[in-house]
């Protein structure tokens, strides 16, 4: 449950919860209810919370964790979600609510080489379209600051808010903050930091991370002592990113000696940074490029947020998943990385463990880099591994395992209790709109008998105390189950709850874009081959699946859950919900006369339709507005895209 200061932060942000319990929020966070059965009103929520906490220093998970696990979901269902054009809100802070001098956005990310090379790419077009030397542009790396955005304009200081409006601290600067590099004036936008060395040695005691502290300095009308001593001392500063140290030179020099260049900008400061900034040194080209509502396109952050350690395995155990595959869990030394506590680690196989040694007294490296579950990169010291793979039995059902290549199964599918209870667990979970029924509740089901989803159903109020539940719980239960039928839900959804391999919500909700639920059971490789995203092996397991989960499916269907029915593809061209520009990819340029280019853009995403920034020979149309270039016109058109004018546009989607 949240604590004071969490519950006191959400309340100042107006963040309350409406999909999603208190209890459930954290279930999130610790892993025990994965992202991918969230629904997106409940995923929405979680990533409020998660952030508004955050930023008031009173984070639930790690901001690793927030971009890889939870953003990154919100970009596979949704890759143009309002939240992700956005700057996310900072916590409002005792203060004046005022408008910026500046905007002020966040930084577009890459995690790897290749994120990189794509914006290095879109700096090349954009160069040539305004005739720029792309060999002649000069570019600056910075490290980029974790602290605490903030902006000063010589005389106030202000939290970055929304991007717009922020909240005026500037009692930071009277209690002594100083600026870092002794400059006063003219300095925009910075972050609020800390020395790593000085609060190792002074703070860590005081505070849970630097991140608490930061918010504490913004944050409290009243400074704790050691907040106040670390301003006095000047370990905690306001750092303006136009007075970081940088390397600055062409992108041929860059990439000739990328990972030096990189790697020293990290290391540059004595302050906590989790990436390094690249940007371009042009205004004209800047202005070109100009910004999202999210972030500036002439600038990136490359994120690799890796921690090492070596640790010491203290055992191996092996989990059996509701598909009968037998994972390696491997049990290690409790270590602190990344900000998590970590007591175990993943092996992909069996394979692994065998082959490397791994077991009881090996030393391992873990790195986590982002995930949520460290992995091992290396094995320093192996052990031998005592008992063969051939004589492993199911740690559910003790059943002989079967070895496939790497891998070990449990083809005791049937009766195993792993196999049972989880594929069970995981129907009530992806269902969503019922609560009670977690891996305690099911395994007492298990124990009395109850072993069978249309069993569950059958129970009444008495059923269930009977089974060893008391009143209250057996009443609730039952009440759960009812609701759990009459509580509207999307059809893709009920149908991902039965657990075909292959078949999450997303392949779920796309396949009945195409059919209807009650025909999907009838359905041949070639007619799921023919919907977009549907592989030929893809295709052929799910087939198979399906015929697993037929019989089951139909006891369930019949007791009659409210199921909101997706919208053909077909019924929403007839009934124009689906316009001629669907599925297209659009760009726009030049200025319009009957709206922003922005306000248009969004439009055409209302329409189904797909807006890019740059021309690519996959673009479908090119909608050009007033003081366009000859040039940019005939690229287009060389590459086989056709060009409209803003009113043949308009007249195509009316």
């Amino acid at each position: 449950m949240f604590d004071k200061k969490q519950k006191k932060i959400l309340k100042h942000s107006k963040i309350k919860l409406i999909k999603l319990t208190e209890k459930k929020v954290f279930e999130i966070a610790e892993k025990n209810v994965n992202e991918g059965v969230l629904s997106d009103a409940e995923l929405m929520e979680f990533l409020e919370v998660a952030n508004g906490l955050y930023r008031g220093g009173e984070q639930i998970i790690s901001d690793a964790e927030y971009d890889f696990t939870f953003i990154a979901e919100l970009e596979r269902r949704h890759p143009n979600h309002p939240f992700l054009q956005s700057v996310e809100p900072e916590v409002a802070f005792v203060g004046k609510t005022v408008e910026l001098p500046v905007r002020m956005l966040s930084t577009e990310k890459a995690y790897n080489d290749e994120g990189i090379n794509k914006w290095v790419n879109r700096i090349k077009k954009a160069a040539k379209d305004i005739n720029k030397n792309f060999d002649n542009l000069l570019f600056r790396v910075t490290p980029k600051l974790d602290g605490y955005a903030a902006y000063y304009d010589g005389e106030r200081l202000f939290t970055r808010g929304d991007g717009k409006r922020g909240t005026d601290i500037t009692r930071v600067i009277k209690r002594g903050l100083t600026i870092k590099n002794g400059r006063d004036r003219g300095l925009g936008a910075g972050e609020i930091v800390v020395s790593k060395k000085y609060f190792k040695n002074n703070l860590s005691k005081h505070f849970e991370n630097s991140r608490n502290f930061q918010a504490s300095v913004v944050k409290e009308k009243e400074l704790e002592k050691h907040a106040a001593k670390a301003i006095k001392d000047k370990a905690a500063v306001f750092y303006p990113f136009s007075t970081l140290p940088s390397w600055n030179g062409t992108y041929k020099e860059l990439e000739a000696d990328y990972n030096t260049i990189i790697n020293d900008a990290w290391n540059s400061v004595d302050y906590d940074v989790d990436g390094v900034i690249i940007e371009i040194i042009d205004d004209e080209l800047k202005e070109y490029m100009g910004a999202t509502l999210h972030h500036h396109r002439w600038q990136i952050a490359f994120k690799e947020n890796v921690e090492k350690a070596h640790v010491k395995v203290s055992g191996v155990i092996l989990q059996t998943s509701r598909t009968g595959r037998v994972n390696p869990v491997v049990e290690i030394e409790p270590i602190r990385l990344s900000g998590a506590l970590i007591q175990r680690a993943s092996a992909h196989h069996y394979g692994m463990v065998e082959k490397n040694g791994i077991g009881e007294g090996a030393i391992i490296e873990l790195v986590r880099s982002g995930e949520v579950i460290p992995k091992i990169v290396s094995v320093i010291k192996s052990v031998e591994i005592e008992i063969s793979s051939d004589e492993k039995i199911c740690p559910s059902c003790e059943e002989k395992l079967v070895r496939d290549g790497d891998y070990l199964f449990c083809t005791n599918n049937i009766k195993c209790p792993a196999q049972i209870t989880h594929t069970i667990e995981h129907f009530f979970s992806v269902l969503g709109n019922i609560d009670g029924f977690g891996p305690a509740t099911i395994e007492k089901l298990y124990e009395h008998n109850v072993r069978t989803l249309p069993k569950i159903y059958q129970l009444k109020a008495s059923g269930f105390q009977k089974k060893g539940f008391g009143p209250k719980q057996a009443d609730n239960l039952y009440k759960q189950l009812v609701r759990s039928r009459t509580e509207q839900i999307e059809d893709w959804r009920f149908l991902a709850a039965f657990g075909v391999f292959r078949m999450g919500v997303g392949n779920c909700e796309r396949l009945l874009k195409h059919y209807r639920l009650e025909d999907v059971f009838s359905l041949k490789v070639k007619d799921i081959l023919s919907v977009e995203g549907f592989a030929e092996k893809t295709s052929k397991v799910v087939v198979h699946g399906l015929k697993k989960i037929h019989h089951t499916f139909d006891k369930i269907y019949r007791l009659g859950f409210e199921l909101e029915q997706t919208l053909l593809v077909s019924e929403q061209i007839r009934s124009g919900e689906l316009s001629f520009i669907s599925g297209k990819l659009i760009v726009f340029t030049g200025s319009m006369k009957h709206g922003s280019r922005t306000s248009m853009q969004a439009e055409a995403k209302k329409l189904g339709a797909k807006v890019g920034s740059a021309v690519t020979g996959k673009t479908s149309y090119l909608v050009a507005g007033e003081n366009v270039g000859a040039a940019k016109i005939n690229a287009a058109k060389n590459k086989g895209v056709e060009v409209l004018t803003e009113d043949e546009y308009l007249s195509l989607i009316r």
